[in-house]
C-alpha cells in the first residue's frame, strides 16, 4: 500500500440522498442519538438524526462493504513484529478479527504476499520474514496463519480476501538473506535492484507467469472470498544519483503529496533486456505502452484465471486514486499512475477485467488539487460495467503529525460516498488507527456511520442464483426469543440477514453461515415480538425471507 513505511512510521438530490442512505444504516440497531449509544460521547455535526423504523414489514438488509486492509509488511498491522510466538501471533489475529466485528465491519483485506513471500505453506514462494523472522523459516509449532485467519474470519461473518503485492521482490525494510528458494535466487535475469528494492521486471514472462501461478495456488487451495492486489505495478520512480534523496518510499509520498512526478531527473527502471526482446520479436509500441501492456496482460490473466477456479471469488484492485492526466476532471492536478507505474486502471473498468475497484483516495475532501469528492465522481464515470467503487481512506492519517485527519474527515468521507450511486463502500488503511481508537475514531464511527451491521453488496455478474429458502423456528422464554436456522437447499448459506422487532422498531444484524442459533435479548425499548431472516450467499444473493411473529400477550 503506498508509502506503507512512512505509515508505520508516522504512526439538493445528494442531500436527501446522503439522508435517507445514514438513516437506513445507521437507525437499524438503535433508535436512540448517536450521543446515547455511547455514553460520553456527542454526536457530530452535519450528521442526520437516526431516524426509527417501524411498521410491519422491515426494510431491504442495508448493504455496504465495510473493510480494512491488514498490512504484513514492515509489521504495520499483524503480526506486531515478527518471530512473535504463534499463540501471541494467532492472539493479535483475534484482536483485530473481534475489533472489526464489533466496528460493523464486514471484511478483512489481509496482505498475505508482501514481497514475493508467503504468510502460508506454498511450494512457489518462501516463508515471510515479517512473519518468522527469517525468509523461509516456517513458524515453531508449524501452523497455517492464512488458514487460520480464514477460519476465524468467516466464524465471525466477516469475509477475507487475499492480498498479494504482484511484483515486489524485496522490500527495503528486509532484513534477512534471500531463501533459497525465492524468486529472486531461481531466477534472477527475471528480478531488478532498483534502489533499496528487488523487483520482478513486469515485462519478463517468467516474472508474470510466476506471479499468476502463486495466485491461483491460493485461490484453489484456501476458502477466500476474493483476491486484491494494490497499487504497486512498476515501481514508484525514484530520483537518479545527485538528484534527490527518495528511495522508493520517498518517492510514494511524495506522489500522495500531490507531487507530479518526473520534476527531477528519475533512475530510469532496469527493464533493457526485455524490452530489447520484445523489440527483437517484431513489438511495434512505444515503451510506455509496452509498460501498460505489460500490466494489462497480468490483470486480464488475472481475472480470466481466478474466476475459471472459483466463479464467487471477487477480483479487487486499490490503485493510486488520481486519474490519468488526459481526462482528468478540472482543477485535479498530482502524480500520474498511467505514466509513471504504468497502471491504466481506466482500462481495466472499461474491459470489466475486475469485480472492485478500491482507488486510494487518500486526500481530504476539503483539498481541492485531491477532492477526494472529485475523484470519487471521476472514478464511478470510469465504469461502464457497474462494478463496485469502494474508495480506499486514508484512516492511517489520524496521528500526531501536522498533517493529522480528525476522525470527522473520515467519517465525512463516508457520508460524501453514500450520496454517490454506485459507491457503496470503502476500506480502510489501515487496521492500526482503528485498533489503537485514535482520537476516538473507532467509537465515532459505531456511535455514528457504523451504529448498525450491513450485508456486503451483491455481484450479479458472477451470478445471481439465490439459496433456498431457510427454515426458522423460534421460541421464546421470559426475558428472549431464541432462533435457530437450517439452510434450505441449493446453495450453501454464507450468513443470515435477520431484522428484529422491539416494540415498535425494527434492528439489523448479521449472523455467520456456521452459526445455528441466535438468541436475541428483550430490552428497555420493548419485547421482540417479530423476526424476520433471508438467508444469504456468497455473492451477496439473498433468499426469500422468513417472517416469524409472537402472539400479543
Amino acid at each position: 500500500m503506498l508509502s506503507t513505511l512512512k505509515k508505520r512510521l508516522g504512526a439538493a438530490a445528494s442531500a436527501i440522498a446522503a439522508l435517507a442512505v445514514a438513516g437506513l444504516l445507521s437507525s437499524c440497531t438503535s433508535t436512540k442519538m448517536p450521543s446515547d449509544v455511547n455514553p460520553g460521547m456527542t454526536a457530530l455535526p452535519g450528521l442526520p438524526p437516526v431516524e426509527h423504523i417501524t411498521g410491519e414489514v422491515p426494510p431491504p438488509a442495508p448493504r455496504e462493504f465495510r473493510a480494512a486492509w491488514v498490512s504484513t509488511v514492515a509489521n504495520i498491522d499483524w503480526p506486531s513484529r515478527s518471530n512473535l510466538p504463534v499463540a501471541k501471533q494467532q492472539a493479535e489475529a483475534i484482536a483485530i478479527l473481534d475489533r472489526a466485528k464489533s466496528l460493523n465491519l464486514n471484511a478483512i483485506v489481509l496482505q498475505v504476499r508482501p514481497s514475493a513471500d508467503a504468510i502460508y505453506p506454498s511450494q512457489l514462494e518462501p516463508w515471510s520474514e515479517y512473519l518468522t523472522g527469517k525468509q523461509g523459516q516456517p513458524p515453531l509449532p508449524m501452523y497455517d496463519p492464512l488458514a487460520f485467519w480464514v477460519t476465524q474470519a468467516h466464524a465471525r461473518g466477516l469475509e477475507l480476501h487475499a492480498w498479494f503485492n504482484p511484483y515486489r521482490a524485496r522490500h527495503a525494510t528486509a532484513k534477512s538473506p534471500l531463501a533459497r528458494d525465492s524468486f529472486a535466487v531461481t531466477n534472477p535475469a527475471s528480478v531488478k535492484q532498483y534502489g533499496r528494492y528487488l523487483w520482478m521486471d513486469p515485462g519478463d514472462a517468467a516474472a508474470s507467469k510466476h506471479t499468476t501461478d502463486v495466485v491461483l495456488d491460493v485461490v484453489r487451495r484456501y476458502d477466500i472470498d476474493g483476491v486484491h492486489i494494490d497499487d504497486y505495478f512498476y515501481p514508484y520512480p525514484i530520483d537518479a544519483p545527485g538528484a534527490g534523496s527518495n528511495a522508493g518510499a520517498g518517492a510514494e509520498a511524495a506522489a500522495l503529496d500531490a507531487g507530479s512526478g518526473g520534476a527531477k531527473r528519475e533512475l530510469p527502471f532496469p527493464d533493457e533486456p526485455s524490452w530489447q526482446q520484445y523489440l527483437l520479436g517484431g513489438g511495434q509500441l512505444d515503451r510506455a505502452s509496452w509498460r501498460r501492456q505489460n500490466v494489462n496482460q497480468l490483470i486480464e490473466s488475472l481475472y480470466t484465471g481466478i474466476h475459471r477456479e472459483k466463479s464467487w471469488v471477487r477480483f479487487g484492485i486499490s490503485p493510486f486514486g488520481i486519474g490519468r492526466p488526459d481526462r482528468r476532471p478540472p482543477g485535479i492536478v498530482g502524480f500520474s499512475q498511467y505514466d509513471k507505474l504504468y497502471a491504466d486502471a481506466e482500462l481495466w473498468l472499461s474491459r470489466g477485467w475486475l469485480d472492485y475497484l478500491s482507488p486510494q483516495l487518500y486526500w481530504p475532501v476539503g483539498q481541492a488539487p485531491q477532492a477526494f469528492g472529485v475523484l470519487l465522481d471521476y472514478w464511478l464515470a470510469q465504469n461502464p460495467y457497474g462494478r463496485h467503487i469502494w474508495p480506499g481512506l486514508y484512516t492511517s492519517r489520524i496521528d500526531n503529525t501536522a498533517k493529522s485527519y480528525t476522525p470527522q474527515e473520515i467519517i465525512k468521507q463516508i457520508e460524501l460516498t453514500r450520496t454517490r450511486p454506485g459507491a457503496n463502500g470503502q476500506v480502510h488503511f489501515s487496521m492500526i488507527p482503528l485498533m489503537q481508537n485514535r482520537k476516538g475514531i473507532s467509537d465515532q464511527l459505531k456511535a455514528t456511520v457504523y451504529q448498525s451491521p450491513a450485508l456486503i453488496p451483491a455481484t450479479p455478474w458472477l451470478g445471481t442464483e439465490a439459496p433456498g429458502t431457510p427454515t426458522v423456528i423460534m421460541r421464546r422464554d421470559t426475558t428472549s426469543v431464541n432462533l435457530k436456522f437450517t439452510a434450505g437447499a441449493g446453495k450453501p448459506v454464507t450468513q443470515y440477514a435477520v431484522w428484529a422487532r422491539y416494540g415498535a422498531d425494527w434492528r439489523f444484524t448479521v449472523v455467520s453461515g456456521l452459526q445455528s442459533e441466535l438468541t436475541l435479548v428483550d430490552d428497555s425499548t420493548g419485547k421482540v415480538n417479530a423476526v424476520v431472516v433471508s438467508a444469504v450467499d456468497r455473492l451477496g444473493n439473498e433468499s426469500p425471507r422468513v417472517t416469524l411473529r409472537q402472539p400479543a400477550q
